[in-house]
């Protein structure tokens, strides 16, 4: 895929028909998600709203449905920091779903003092890679059985910044905040990849993209706990260089929607540093796509969230 021109510039009208296809969106009841799902319902598809906050799921589905009353939603509780959550999400998706077409992995955290989750790992490792990483291997074989499937993960710029500490990686023995979240979603883009290769090898018809929003207004920033990244990331930065959540999301739509979108890619905005504009093909860091770096990853996830992936046997 080229770098696409101003005239050539892609938009969330240009999603095609997603009637009878079936979406789960992680973090759908506000920003990124928000946008993705409304994007995703407006053109008739399904949207599984994967939230922490079902009364905030649902105020959602209330706002969308407003604009759109034949939009087809459903709220279900998830807490990605919680692997009890995420398995009990999976079984209640299996009893109910026969397939699923397209798992978007947008919920993340950013940027907390250092909280644990209810497993005992760091939340931002917890919840922005260990859940998604858990979520689609428990959620495998129903991609599986759908139609153009795709796993879409969201990463972000940062990722370029992030160093995976394997010998401390919930910050026992120095935490901090930004360097944590940068470590979050280094993990997302290694995941990411390896899962392609991984799929790739074993001949699944399930493809594995990754996406970033550049630099984006969302509630992420302005919900870090942790003052000073508040001021600097949502009080000055939002204002003065963010794009809109509509904005944002076009590179995960995109890699969720796109007829030409290729397993193993990497969607972010086309505009300078990559911090807005339309979405294009970008580039991963080496270390998100070093084989080592890849499979000692997937084993250290498989060990803290006990999920081994079912591929098929390759042919």
């Amino acid at each position: 895929m080229c770098r696409m021109t101003q005239q050539q510039r892609w938009t969330a009208e240009q999603i095609p028909d997603q009637t009878e296809r079936v979406f789960v969106v992680t973090g759908a009841n506000s920003g990124l998600g928000l946008a993705t799902t409304r994007a995703l319902a407006r053109q008739g598809g399904h949207v599984i709203l994967a939230v922490r906050d079902e009364e905030k799921g649902h105020r959602a589905v209330t706002g969308i449905t407003a604009e759109h009353p034949d939009a087809s939603l459903e709220v279900r509780r998830l807490d990605l920091a919680d692997l009890d959550s995420v398995r009990g999400f999976a079984d209640r998706l299996h009893a109910d779903h026969p397939r699923l077409d397209v798992l978007i992995n947008n919920a993340g955290v950013l940027a907390p003092p250092r909280p644990l989750s209810a497993q005992g790992h760091e939340l931002q490792f917890a919840c922005n890679h260990l859940g998604h990483f858990a979520l689609t291997g428990l959620l495998l074989d129903l991609l599986a059985a759908g139609s153009d499937p795709r796993v879409v993960t969201v990463s972000s710029i940062n990722h370029r910044q992030g160093r995976i500490r394997f010998d401390d990686l919930d910050g026992e023995r120095g935490y901090k905040p930004m360097g944590h979240y940068n470590q979050s979603k280094l993990a997302n883009a290694v995941f990411g990849r390896e899962l392609h290769r991984r799929l790739t090898d074993s001949g699944s018809p399930v493809s594995s993209v990754l996406a970033h929003p550049g630099y984006t207004a969302t509630n992420l920033q302005m919900g870090t706990p942790t003052g000073l990244w508040r001021v600097v990331l949502g009080r000055i930065g939002n204002p003065l260089f963010a794009q809109r959540p509509a904005e944002g999301a076009l590179p995960q739509l995109y890699a969720a929607t796109a007829s030409d979108v290729e397993s193993g890619q990497f969607i972010g905005p086309g505009g300078l540093a990559e911090l807005r504009g339309a979405p294009t093909r970008v580039q991963l860091a080496p270390t998100a796509t070093d084989p080592e770096t890849g499979r000692r990853l997937w084993e250290l996830s498989e060990q803290l969230t006990d999920v081994r992936f079912a591929f098929p046997a390759a042919v």
